[in-house]
């Protein structure tokens, strides 16, 4: 834990870096959890992407399962499941399994972006004739991962097995208010990914919502999270070769749909397998970047501004994994020498009001 209650946490997406096989990118995902650990870093999340030659990570259940048994203390989850694609019932069955394994430490972060091109939700999706909303699924994933489905449920006295000791908490991820607005309804923690949503200006409202509009359940308060992304380096130069001009692109469709992904190429292809007439924006990415001096600087003041209890930072477009765990371990040192100074000042205030 950090300045003010900050929680400082990791986000990784598995990212198969030019000239690297599959394998060699889950060994960097495995390495960076270890690595958070011993820095003290307070979670671990994996992503869940589809149809990508970039990103490794399709099956975020197994991946935590596999971390999970390579660590002793860290917090590992999903940032996270998709779960639009998905059966509520099933989905709580994998986590309450995971949560059995490896009480206290499991973390559900649910979704509702494709994850994907539109064929891999089509295929995800294949045979269903039930589409249901987030919020409705949200609601049914709730009854079965705590094991309290009402008596006038359809499916009373089913039981998502095994029943966990202590369940994995749930989590919502959005880049709009309205994802914070289901967040608030469901009475859960809320993560604003910063990182596909560059637009303050929204993640101001969408936070403003969530606090209006929190309704509490089981004795919960608001839970703000940040996830954004922040690349640390020795000097503000490397720094900022390292972020390089990345760009995030919106794509718009006719239907009334937006998703944003990472490259012009990924956009376009979107686009077309997608059947509609569309659009494409490209908007600069926001990153936190510079040394650790300059980078605790900013997230103070994004503290300040949001009012959030935890920043979950993600450098994937770091290509150098050495560079990438550098910037980590920046990070994380530069919040506990501010830690140790507080801890320095209210030591000396203690003695001089003894004192006096």
């Amino acid at each position: 834990m950090t300045r003010r209650g900050i929680k400082l946490s990791i986000l990784d997406q598995t990212p198969v870096l030019a000239e690297q096989t599959a394998k060699e990118a889950f060994a960097n995902t495995i390495e960076l959890a270890q690595l958070a650990e011993r820095l003290g870093y307070y979670r671990f999340w994996v992503s869940e992407h589809h149809d990508s030659e970039r990103v490794a990570g399709s099956s975020p259940e197994v991946l935590i399962s596999h971390l999970l048994a390579k660590t002793e203390r860290l917090r590992i989850g999903s940032g996270g499941v998709m779960l639009q694609h998905y059966s509520p019932y099933k989905v709580a069955e994998n986590f309450n399994v995971l949560a059995s394994l490896a009480p206290g430490r499991v973390d559900l972060g649910v979704g509702r972006a494709p994850g994907g091109l539109p064929r891999s939700t089509r295929a995800l999706q294949q045979g269903v004739t039930e589409p249901a909303t987030l919020e409705g699924k949200l609601i049914e994933l709730q009854y079965y991962v705590a094991n309290e489905v009402p008596a006038d449920h359809p499916l009373a006295g089913i039981v998502a097995g095994p029943v966990a000791a202590q369940p994995a908490d749930i989590y919502v991820l959005g880049t709009s208010v309205a994802s914070a607005e289901i967040a608030a309804a469901s009475g859960l923690p809320y993560v604003f990914a910063l990182f596909i949503n560059s637009d303050e200006q929204v993640a101001h409202d969408a936070f403003q919502a969530y606090a209006e509009r929190f309704q509490p359940k089981g004795g919960r308060t608001p839970e703000p999270i940040l996830a954004l992304s922040v690349i640390a380096a020795d000097t503000d130069e490397e720094a900022a070769e390292l972020a390089g001009d990345y760009k995030l692109f919106k794509i718009k469709l006719a239907s009334g749909r937006t998703l944003t992904v990472g490259t012009i190429e990924q956009a376009e292809e979107f686009g077309k397998q997608s059947n509609e007439e569309y659009s494409i924006d490209t908007q600069q990415a926001q990153i936190v970047k510079g040394t650790k001096e300059t980078v605790r600087s900013r997230l103070l003041e994004l503290q300040e501004k949001f009012g959030v209890g935890e920043f979950i930072v993600v450098s994937t477009n770091v290509k150098n994994f050495e560079q990438r765990k550098h910037s980590y371990s920046l990070l994380k040192e530069a919040f506990d020498e501010l830690l140790e100074e507080e801890k320095e000042e209210a030591a000396w205030e203690q003695t001089a009001a003894a004192r006096s």
